[in-house]
């Protein structure tokens, strides 16, 4: 063979070698990537082509399916009640993709999950289709309907959890959306889509887990814990030492409070009753910056939070000086926080100072309703200790019984909680949050905690405060959670 040729004959050996490199790599170590890559049109067709089990609260299913005609999807989702229960199911188009508990549990649902392995294989022995397994929530579906009927057309968000377990029983956003209408993947659910994501209102937005908030005087609950438990307080019915005016340390400004409300040298119960801002914002100087960091990430602040759906971080700032810190310390400065969060920091005064970690899914079945997995409960942390929760939960059922959160109360029922009005805006040049926590306490000790926050830009804003806006929303949430519970 003369040297062209072998040259020749070279490079095409080298070229096949190449090839049959490449394919047993596609083969054997990307076939998995590859097959459940998102762009594959083959794997979207597999998880419509059998009918997707069902999310279940108290027992029954908020998810469908039907069959479709003149496309490669066979079946397509749908929803009961869809805008209500959006924030907790998320979305499962076949143009669009999925989302929080549809897109999580995808492999429960398809029925593709290995944990399935064997019910797959029994199937397929016993000429059974193929069909995917169930997700059972912790949601409570009178909770829910209270929390999404209360916001009814107001921007804002409210979530209730257990705070002996953590397990969420509401979680409620508006303005909200339908997942049934761009379940498919016609013109109409593509229509449907773009008018959604231009909506400037975001429905799509789950405002109890994605959305911050300054926490205006609701965070006070937290400085007070901070107060109590570096001993900068503890009896809870003494003077405060707290004058009036206040100036903010390093600065010429004085801290206002609002309205004619009587702080100088308050103590710290009244002082959360009629929410003096000069007291806390000393305290919180008093305490000092690193504390109150300390103490509000036991509460869960500047971590990320998965229920399993993430929820944004909550963030009290570790870098700010004294006036921004005693400005933090009232809620308002460089702090943010979500609802999930705010929900946090009532359920862990409500159980002695112990925060369980916030869960939405109790198991997993198969088809065949056997167990695939069981949820348990797991602790957090320890804000408090159980002497100072209690102290925290006497003061915040004073703001119930006499004080700015009047609106929450529940007849034969203890509640606590705390009113917030957030400042928003450049110089609160926007129409202000009105928030409010609390938990409802019986025998059996408190099946409940609740944070709302309302954002209610068609009110007059004389009209925004937390006890007129935000607790009569929580009052209903908990009397829901309080009569399912008898």
């Amino acid at each position: 063979m003369n040297k062209p040729l072998r040259r020749v004959a070279i490079f095409c050996g080298l070229l096949v070698l190449a090839l049959l490199v490449r394919v047993n790599w596609v083969q054997f170590v990307q076939a998995e990537e590859l097959s459940t890559d998102s762009h594959n049109r083959r794997v979207a067709i597999g998880r419509y082509s059998q009918e997707r089990g069902d999310i279940i609260v108290d027992g029954k299913p908020i998810t469908g399916h039907r069959e479709t005609t003149g496309s490669d999807f066979k079946f397509k989702r749908t929803y009961k009640n869809g805008p209500m229960w959006a924030p907790v199911t998320g979305r499962a188009s076949q143009a669009f993709g999925a989302n929080q508990l549809e897109e999580l549990y995808d492999g429960i649902l398809t029925g593709d999950d290995d944990r399935l392995f064997f019910n797959r294989t029994l199937d397929m022995i016993t000429g059974k289709e193929k069909k995917g397994g169930q997700v059972v929530t912790t949601l409570n579906a009178k909770a829910q309907k209270a929390a999404f009927k209360g916001l009814g057309d107001k921007k804002g968000a409210a979530v209730a959890l257990d705070p002996k377990t953590g397990a969420i029983l509401a979680l409620a956003s508006t303005p909200s959306y339908d997942p049934s209408s761009f379940a498919g993947n016609g013109t109409d659910d593509e229509k449907a889509w773009v008018e959604l994501n231009k909506d400037k209102d975001k429905p799509m937005v789950n405002r109890a887990l994605r959305e911050t908030y300054p926490p205006g005087s609701t965070f006070k609950v937290v400085t007070a814990a901070a107060a109590l438990e570096n001993g900068v307080v503890d009896d809870i019915d003494a003077n405060t030492k707290s004058p009036l005016p206040w100036q903010l340390p390093l600065s010429s400004r004085n801290l206002e409070n609002e309205g004619n409300i009587p702080c100088e040298n308050a103590t710290l119960r009244d002082a959360l009753k009629v929410s003096c801002n000069t007291v806390f914002g000393k305290l919180g100087d008093d305490v000092g910056r690193d504390k109150m960091v300390k103490q509000a990430e036991k509460f869960g602040f500047n971590k990320e939070v998965f229920t399993p759906v993430r929820a944004d971080k909550s963030v009290y700032d570790d870098k700010m000086d004294r006036p921004g810190n005693a400005l933090s310390s009232i809620g308002q400065f460089n702090t943010a926080t979500t609802p999930l969060q705010m929900a946090m920091v009532a359920s862990a005064v409500a159980n002695d100072g112990k925060l369980m970690e916030p869960y939405m899914v109790d198991e997993l079945r198969a088809r065949n309703l056997t167990k695939v997995e069981q949820h348990t409960p797991k602790e957090m942390s320890r804000p408090l200790k159980p002497e100072n929760a209690q102290k925290l939960q006497e003061m915040m059922e004073t703001v119930v019984q006499d004080g700015t959160g009047k609106n929450a109360q529940i007849p034969g029922t203890t509640v606590g909680g705390k009113t917030g009005t957030a400042q928003h805006g450049v110089d609160n040049s926007e129409k202000p949050y009105a928030w409010f926590i609390s938990y409802a306490k019986t025998d059996n000790g408190s099946p409940v905690a609740v944070a709302v926050v309302v954002e209610d830009g068609s009110a007059n804003r004389d009209d925004i405060s937390g006890g007129g806006l935000a607790a009569p929303i929580a009052r209903n949430i908990m009397e829901a959670v309080v009569n399912d519970d008898k």
